[in-house]
C-alpha cells in the first residue's frame, strides 16, 4: 500500500517510566503502521507493553514520571512531541479510545448523555439541540434501545454491556479516524462479547476507520483482525496478516501462544503453559533475545546478540533467528516433562 493510505506510522518508538529516577523502557524501539479500513490487533501476556503503546498514541500517560521518544506520525505531525493542548485537538475528535474497563472510565457523577455530548461541545460546533439529537443517535448506533432514557441514567444503573456500549458511543462521537481498542470485550461474557466485536466491525466497515485492537484473546484476533503484531517485554517480535500469523508463526512466543490454548479435541488433558513469566521493566535484559529465558533449552548461541526483525515471506516479520531451531521441550530434541 502506498503511505497515502496508512493513517499511522509509528517508527522507533520507545515509551519509558522512570522508577528511582532511571527511565526503564516498557515500549522499547516499536514500529509499525496503520492503514485505513484495517484493524490491526497487538496481542501478548500482561506486562508485555500493549497498553502503554495504546496510552502512547493517544497522549494519556504522566508526563512528568514517562518519557517518549520516536516517532508516532499522524497526518504529517509527530504526536510523540504534541503538547497538552494541542493533544487535546486530536485526542477524542482524530483518535478515539475504548477503555478496557467503562466503569473506571466512566463519570460516576455525571449522566450518561452528558459524558456523550462533553466530547461534541468541546470538539464541534453544534448547538446544543444538535448535541442532544447526535447523543441519542449514538447511542442507538451502538445497539442501545431507549436511548432517551439510557442517556438520562447514570452509569452504576447500567449492565457491563451496555456501559462498554456508551465506551464505544463517546470514542466514535466525533468519527475518529483511527480508534483504539484496548481489551473492549475482557469484563464481558460470551454473548454480550460477540455482539460488541460485531459492532466494531460494523463501525468499521460503515466508517473506514482504522482500529488498533489489544488484546491477549487469540479467539477475537482470528475473528476480527486483518493485520497482527505479536508483542513481548516491549518488543514487536512477530508481525503478519491475520491468516499468515494463525497457519503459520513463527517466533518461539508465537508457537507458545498456540500452543497453550486449551484443545477440545486434545487426548492431553494437561494444559500448556508457558513456563516462566514476563520480565519486569528493571529486570529486561538490554541484549539477547528476550524470550530465551523462557526457553532454556534451546542454546543461547541460536538466539542473535542483538535481535532485529526479519522478513520471511512479503508481510510477515519476526524477531530474532532463533524460529529457525526452536522446538517445545517436550518434542524430539528437548526435555522430557
Amino acid at each position: 500500500m502506498s503511505s497515502t493510505e496508512q493513517l499511522l506510522s509509528i517508527n522507533n518508538l520507545h515509551t519509558g517510566f522512570r522508577i528511582k529516577d532511571t527511565y526503564f523502557d516498557a515500549v522499547d524501539g516499536v514500529s509499525i503502521s496503520l492503514k485505513k479500513n484495517e484493524i490491526l490487533a497487538i496481542v501478548g501476556e500482561s506486562g508485555c507493553g500493549k497498553s502503554t503503546l495504546a496510552t502512547s498514541i493517544i497522549g494519556l500517560h504522566d508526563h512528568n514520571k514517562t518519557r517518549v521518544e520516536g516517532e508516532i506520525i499522524y497526518k504529517g505531525i509527530n504526536l510523540a512531541v504534541l503538547d497538552e493542548e494541542k493533544f487535546n485537538k486530536v485526542r477524542g475528535e482524530e483518535i478515539g479510545m475504548i477503555f478496557q474497563d467503562p466503569l473506571s472510565a466512566l463519570n460516576p457523577l455525571m449522566r450518561i448523555g452528558d459524558q456523550i455530548e462533553e466530547g461534541l461541545a468541546f470538539h464541534t460546533k453544534m448547538s446544543k439541540e444538535e448535541r442532544d439529537k447526535r447523543v441519542l443517535e449514538l447511542l442507538t448506533q451502538v445497539g442501545i434501545s431507549n436511548p432517551t432514557r439510557i442517556a438520562k441514567q447514570f452509569p452504576h444503573q447500567l449492565s457491563g454491556g451496555m456501559r462498554q456500549r456508551v465506551i464505544i458511543a463517546i470514542a466514535i462521537s466525533c468519527k475518529p479516524n483511527i480508534i483504539i481498542a484496548d481489551e473492549p470485550t475482557t469484563a464481558l461474557d460470551v454473548t454480550i462479547q460477540a455482539q460488541i466485536l460485531d459492532l466494531l466491525k460494523d463501525l468499521q466497515a460503515e466508517t473506514g476507520s482504522g482500529i488498533i485492537l489489544i488484546t491477549h484473546d487469540l479467539g477475537v484476533v482470528a475473528e476480527v483482525a486483518d493485520r497482527v503484531a505479536v508483542m513481548y517485554a516491549g518488543q514487536i517480535i512477530e508481525e503478519a496478516p491475520v491468516e499468515e500469523l494463525f497457519a503459520n508463526p513463527l517466533h518461539p512466543y508465537t508457537r507458545s501462544l498456540f500452543n497453550s490454548i486449551p484443545q477440545m479435541n486434545s487426548e492431553n488433558e494437561k494444559l500448556q503453559v508457558i513456563r516462566g513469566i514476563v520480565p519486569s521493566l528493571t529486570n529486561l535484559p538490554r541484549t539477547g533475545c528476550r524470550f530465551s529465558a523462557r526457553i532454556p533449552w534451546i542454546s543461547e548461541k541460536m538466539h542473535e546478540e542483538n535481535p532485529s526483525m526479519h522478513e520471511v515471506s512479503p508481510g510477515h516479520l519476526v524477531r530474532c533467528t532463533c524460529w529457525q531451531h526452536f522446538h517445545f521441550e517436550s518434542e524430539e530434541g528437548g526435555i522430557a516433562r
